[in-house]
């Protein structure tokens, strides 16, 4: 079997190292962008839109384990969860940063397949690459990312503006990407007890998916723009439904009244759910990583709404006195707690 090339990264050096690994940016595909990589600064134009910026940081060992995460899908990933963010103020992406912490353990090779993600993912959203940085790690990869985005003044979406009588919209369906990590979880427990047994992931293909290479929901901003909907307040669910929803709740003012049956929950999760002995709502309420679109609408647009493909009605903004509760299937009714992920 021909061994695997490592070059070391050293042989290169930090600019050389830059220059390899930013070679593929090509040029800007972006209207926006005036210099991109190869100065102190790039320099974008947004004219008369206002400028969104986002940054996200993702540490090996907190955020992923490269174990069982391909360098390829973990790149990909790196940039989806920083343009959800830019997504969920109903904006458009349009250039990207990119640093990188990495340790002696990391050859070219394998930057390069981290690279290849990144840029995978710039070609797909439209984005450009425009600089960045990389030093020296000793506490694992640690990979941090900016997002820049625009958005015109009127169409800005904010956690802080849902009002009573807003419907409660979610898109997509929720609790696979935390399933996902539970199965990869399990196999890589099964693996460290006994290195010989082959993993059991088959027919696990959509949770694995949803974690490993998630997609940010650009189409639902374009279908926005497409019918005319501005969303009352947004954010995109990461750290769960329930948690992003107590966000809302709580820089707007308002209580809120969640349907247990208006959750969608792909019948994969809920089939993955019943197997590891959870509840699926417990799932879908405080999984995470979804990178889904949680937003309120004036009832006024529910026409715009209800007929849209991908999107579920499942509550309504209520008074902030009456509380955030979930109205379960059987006619109970629950506060609703952050339980999904904590960052400290």
């Amino acid at each position: 079997m021909e061994q695997e090339k490592r070059t070391e990264i050293a042989s290169l050096g930090e600019f050389g190292l830059i220059s390899h690994l930013t070679g593929g940016a090509g040029k800007a595909s972006d209207a926006t962008t005036v210099l991109g990589i190869g100065d102190d600064a790039a320099i974008v134009d947004h004219g008369g839109y206002q400028t969104v910026v986002t940054t996200d940081m993702l540490l090996e060992g907190i955020h992923f384990d490269l174990m069982y995460t391909p360098l390829k899908h973990l790149g990909y990933k790196a940039v989806v969860v920083n343009l959800s963010d830019v997504y969920a103020m109903n904006a458009r992406p349009r250039q990207i940063t990119v640093s990188l912490g990495i340790s002696s353990r990391f050859s070219v090779e394998a930057l390069e397949e981290i690279y290849a993600g990144i840029y995978s993912a710039c070609s797909f959203y439209g984005v450009d690459l425009v600089g960045g940085d990389t030093c020296s790690s000793r506490q694992g990869l640690v990979i941090s990312i900016t997002a820049i985005g625009t958005v015109e003044p009127d169409k800005v979406t904010r956690r802080s503006t849902a009002k009573v009588g807003d419907l409660i919209c979610i898109t997509g369906d929720l609790g696979a990407a935390y399933l996902g990590l539970q199965l990869l979880e399990r196999e890589k427990q099964l693996f460290l007890d006994n290195p010989t047994i082959q993993p059991e992931l088959n027919e696990h293909d959509y949770l694995l998916k949803r974690q490993l290479k998630p997609e940010a929901r650009k189409d639902m901003i374009e279908l926005f723009e497409k019918h005319g909907l501005v969303p009352t307040s947004m954010i995109d669910i990461s750290d769960g439904l329930a948690s992003d929803l107590l966000h809302i709740c709580k820089q707007s003012g308002v209580g809120a009244y969640l349907e247990e049956g208006g959750v969608p929950i792909h019948p994969d999760a809920q089939m993955t759910a019943i197997n590891f002995k959870l509840d699926p709502i417990t799932c879908a309420l405080s999984g995470g990583e979804d990178y889904e679109l949680l937003f309120t609408v004036d009832p006024k647009d529910i026409e715009k709404v209800r007929f849209l493909p991908d999107i579920y009605i499942a509550g309504e903004i209520v008074p902030k006195e009456d509380g955030i509760m979930l109205h379960t299937k059987g006619g109970n009714r629950h506060a609703i707690t952050a339980q999904g992920w904590t960052h400290f």
